[in-house]
């Protein structure tokens, strides 16, 4: 299949001004612990349950969408170094630390450094993303996020002209992740990785929170990728590295087995997994008798992101 639409995003020149409201709450708030003698490193959680109220919707949020319980979103996980089931992780994953946090930028970049969560989330603007969301495993979901654009964070390490991708790699807990400490399936740590077009579209944003609130654990905590128009296993968990490459990373899925999970990995119908279709999806929450949804193009995200793949043979970039 070859795409040609060609579509830019345009992008607005005016602030929101809840925008402006969310930087002064977030402004106070660090001012108050300052002020008690809290310690930020160890209530950045606390600050941003301060600043939720003050979240404006991102453009890119999808009102008609219904959104999946979040008991459902919250309690089937996919989370490898935990568990092989979905209900596991949830438990499991309580065990994880993640305060304080941190995040190390490197590689073709002018900037290199590492990057306490707190200052990451004071420089950012958070708003809410209601995306979609498709497993490789054809099931979905539709999730309210919380984040920022993961293109504004790396514009302050200022790529070099030479970054022709991004690479991500999650934390290592061998004490806390089972599957992890038993060195099983895939090479830990987890590796994920975007071309660098792909990391700037304002669609792909690092998520902090999810259903109004602090992201739980299972879900990827404290810092997680999203990227709605491609399938899950891209949206990389508790990421601790982010780097700046000349050449495309070999991501885990991608190592253990490239004829199954693509680097490229969009949502595509037409390109069935080796062991199953991907015409369609079973929503989660959705009761036995439920049709299945029909899966779309890019996860239904064509019209923003088809550009990026113009002249593409989508059935061998899969």
């Amino acid at each position: 299949m070859i795409i040609k639409t060609i579509k830019n995003i345009p992008g607005s020149e005016i602030t929101d001004p809840l925008v402006f409201q969310q930087r002064r709450t977030i402004i106070k708030a660090m001012a108050a612990m300052m002020l008690t003698g809290t310690s930020m490193r160890n209530s950045w959680g606390d600050t941003a349950k301060q600043i939720w109220s003050a979240v404006p919707k991102s453009r890119f949020s999808a009102d008609a969408l219904t959104i999946t319980p979040a008991d459902h979103a919250k309690n089937y996980n996919n989370y490898y170094e935990l568990a092989f089931n979905k209900e596991d992780p949830s438990s499991l994953a309580q065990s994880l630390r993640i305060d304080p946090w941190s995040v190390e930028i490197g590689g073709e970049v002018e900037k290199p450094g590492t990057y306490q969560l707190e200052d990451i989330l004071r420089q950012q603007t958070l708003q809410e993303y209601i995306y979609r969301f498709r497993c490789v495993e054809a099931w979905s979901m539709v999730v309210p996020w919380v984040g920022f654009e993961l293109g504004d964070l790396l514009k302050t390490a200022k790529p070099l002209s030479s970054a022709k991708f991004v690479k991500l790699t999650s934390v290592q807990q061998p004490e806390a992740m089972p599957k992890q400490r038993n060195n099983a399936m895939l090479e830990w740590p987890y590796v994920e990785g975007l071309r660098i077009d792909e990391a700037m579209h304002p669609l792909t944003i690092l998520a902090v929170g999810m259903y109004g609130d602090i992201l739980p654990k299972q879900n990827g905590a404290p810092l997680r990728l999203v990227v709605p128009w491609k399938y899950g296993f891209k949206s990389i968990k508790a990421v601790v590295k982010i780097e700046l490459l000349k050449r495309p990373p070999i991501s885990s899925w991608n190592k253990f087995a490239p004829n199954e999970y693509g680097f490229y990995a969009n949502v595509n119908p037409d390109v069935p997994h080796p062991r199953w279709s991907q015409n369609s999806e079973r929503p989660l929450g959705s009761g036995f008798f439920t049709p299945r949804r029909q899966t779309e193009l890019f996860n239904g995200y064509g019209e923003q992101v088809a550009y990026l793949y113009r002249d593409m043979d989508l059935r061998h970039f899969f």
